[in-house]
């Protein structure tokens, strides 16, 4: 398997992932930077122009994040990283979705809209007078997810999943473009701690 790899959270996630279930992908880097992802040959293996995608042996590519680390699970049978049973999995997905619709999107989109501006204005449709309000809607997320967080090690308890994956990836991405989280919420900054003594944070 290929992974269309590169800079930013979205690619760290598939990393990390995969570097905790112990899968070794070959890693194919596209430059963003200089438009790579969004011209023709790239544009024909992944139609939304996004990173990272994953292309299996006989060619069929995964795009989006979660269905490529779901993915990834499924072929190892399953394991606690996406959940064992039903309960399991409909929790590790509902954390994911509150990440991913409260942090992440409101996180990218103020910095797509402020600092990264001149990256992006050529490419999608960008909104600089929101950048300040999508800054401060993750902000918000953060302090609930902080109480949310009171007495567990990670978001879902004892068990370490992608949940946890995605958000130390945005919210490590956000230290380095303006967004660092307020490390006075102290089981969100304790939650950020135990996750980046993990190998896996720096794949």
């Amino acid at each position: 398997m290929k992974l269309y790899n590169s800079m930013g959270p979205n690619p760290q996630v598939v990393r990390s992932f995969a570097a905790e279930l112990g899968t070794t992908l070959e890693l194919v880097e596209v430059d963003i930077m200089a438009a790579e992802n969004r011209q023709e040959d790239y544009v024909k293996r992944n139609p939304g122009a996004q990173l990272p995608c994953l292309e299996l042996d006989d060619g069929t590519i995964i795009a989006e994040i979660v269905a490529i680390c779901e993915y990834l699970d499924d072929l190892k049978g399953g394991t606690e990283l996406i959940g064992r049973t039903p309960e399991e999995r409909a929790e590790t997905r509902m954390w994911t979705r509150r990440v991913d619709l409260g942090v992440c999107e409101p996180l990218t989109a103020g910095f797509r809209f402020a600092e990264g501006l001149p990256i992006f204005q050529d490419r999608m449709s960008c909104f600089p007078e929101a950048a300040d309000a999508m800054k401060q809607i993750a902000r918000d997320k953060l302090v609930w997810l902080n109480e949310q967080m009171a007495g567990k090690d990670f978001l879902c308890g004892s068990r370490f999943t992608l949940a946890d994956v995605l958000l130390y990836s945005f919210l490590n991405f956000g230290k380095n473009v303006g967004q660092a989280y307020d490390e006075s919420l102290t089981n969100l900054h304790g939650w950020f701690q135990r996750v980046g003594a993990r190998a896996s944070s720096s794949a």
